[in-house]
C-alpha cells in the first residue's frame, strides 16, 4: 500500500445562500469556480466547488450551500478551519487587499513561526491565509492545512501518524487549548493537519458557517483501494466506494468524531467540461439528466465574478 497520504484532497463546507458565497470566492478569495453541480443527495440545492484553474486536488473547497440553513458552530468532534497557501512574497498585499475591500479580518497572528491572516466569509466562517515561501502564480497556492477541534488529541493524531503516515512537527500552546501539527511526507501542497483542543470548548453545532467533512488524496484508485483496507484494518467503520463523478469516495468518523473522507485524484473536473470552460454550466450526474429542467428551475441564477 501507499507509505502515506500525500495530503488533502478537498474540504466540504455549508453556507447559505449560494450568490453571496460565489461573490466572496470567486470576488474577494480570487478562487475560480471549477464545477457547478447540484447535491447528489439533493439535487435542488447547489454543489459549488472552488479550486485553482485546473480544479488541482489540493485546492478544492466545496459548499451545499442552504439558503434558510441557521447558523452554525465549531466545536469538538468537527473540523474548525480551513487556511489558504500564500506564496511567497504576497502576505502583504492580501492584507492591503483583504483591507480594501472592506472584508472582516483578525490579524496577522503568528503560528508555527508563520503569519496568518483571518477572513470571515459572508456566513463568519474563518477563512485562514498562511505565509509560505512556495512560488506560484495563483494568488492562493490550494490550502496550507485544516484544523481539527477535538477533545482529545491523541487518539486523532493516531489515525494521522500510524495510519496516514503523517509525522508530527511540534505543538503550541495558547489561549487554554494546544496545537499540535502534523505533516505528510512529500512536499505536496495542503500537507499540513493541526490538531487543537480547548479547555474553554462548547459543544459545536452544524449549520452555516461551517465545515462538513475533510477529504484526504488518494493518488489513484489502486491506492485508493488499498487505503480503505489500511483504514478497515485499523477498526475504522469505513462505507463502500462511493462515485462522486468526479472522484470516487470512502467516508468514516475518525476518534475524535470528526467526518473523514479518502478521494481519488482521477477522474478530475474536466471529465465533462474542457479545463477553459470549467464551472461556467450545470454539470448534472447522468440520473438527474431528465430532471435538469425541473432542477434548473429550482436553482437561483449565479453571477460569478472575473
Amino acid at each position: 500500500m501507499p507509505r502515506h497520504i500525500p495530503g488533502l484532497h478537498h474540504v466540504t463546507a455549508i453556507s447559505g445562500p449560494p450568490q453571496r458565497n460565489v461573490a466572496f470566492y470567486t470576488g474577494t478569495l480570487a478562487q475560480r469556480l471549477v464545477k457547478k453541480t447540484v447535491n447528489f443527495d439533493d439535487p435542488g440545492t447547489y454543489h459549488l466547488y472552488y479550486g485553482d484553474r485546473a480544479g488541482s486536488p489540493g485546492t478544492i473547497l466545496t459548499f451545499f450551500p442552504f439558503a434558510d440553513a441557521g447558523a452554525g458552530r465549531a466545536g469538538p468532534g468537527m473540523a474548525s478551519a480551513y487556511a489558504y497557501a500564500v506564496p511567497a512574497g504576497g502576505f502583504d498585499a492580501w492584507v492591503e487587499r483583504l483591507a480594501g475591500a472592506g472584508a472582516v479580518t483578525e490579524g496577522p497572528s503568528e503560528r508555527f513561526g508563520a503569519r496568518v491572516l483571518t477572513v470571515h466569509d459572508p456566513d463568519g466562517a474563518p477563512v485562514e491565509l498562511v505565509e509560505t515561501g512556495r512560488d506560484s502564480e495563483e494568488p492562493l497556492d490550494g490550502f496550507h492545512s485544516v484544523t481539527l477541534w477535538v477533545n482529545d488529541i491523541a487518539p486523532t493524531a493516531r489515525l494521522l501518524t500510524d495510519v496516514f503516515g503523517y509525522a508530527e512537527q511540534g505543538t503550541e500552546t495558547a489561549g487554554g487549548g494546544e496545537r499540535l501539527r502534523l505533516v505528510a511526507p512529500g512536499g505536496a501542497r495542503a500537507a499540513v493537519v493541526d490538531v487543537m483542543r480547548r479547555d474553554d470548548a462548547r459543544p459545536g453545532r452544524p449549520g452555516t458557517g461551517t465545515i462538513h467533512h475533510v477529504a484526504f488524496r488518494a493518488e489513484t484508485r489502486e491506492a485508493h483501494a488499498a487505503w480503505r483496507e489500511a483504514v478497515r484494518s485499523a477498526g475504522f467503520d469505513v462505507t463502500p466506494v462511493i462515485d462522486r463523478q468526479y472522484f470516487d469516495a470512502i467516508y468514516f468518523r475518525e476518534p475524535g468524531g470528526i467526518l473523514f473522507e479518502i478521494a481519488t485524484d482521477p477522474p478530475g473536473f474536466a471529465r465533462d467540461e474542457p479545463v477553459e470552460h470549467l464551472g461556467e454550466n450545470l454539470m448534472l450526474p447522468e440520473r438527474y439528466e431528465a430532471m435538469r429542467s425541473q432542477i434548473e428551475a429550482r436553482l437561483p441564477p449565479l453571477e460569478v465574478s472575473a
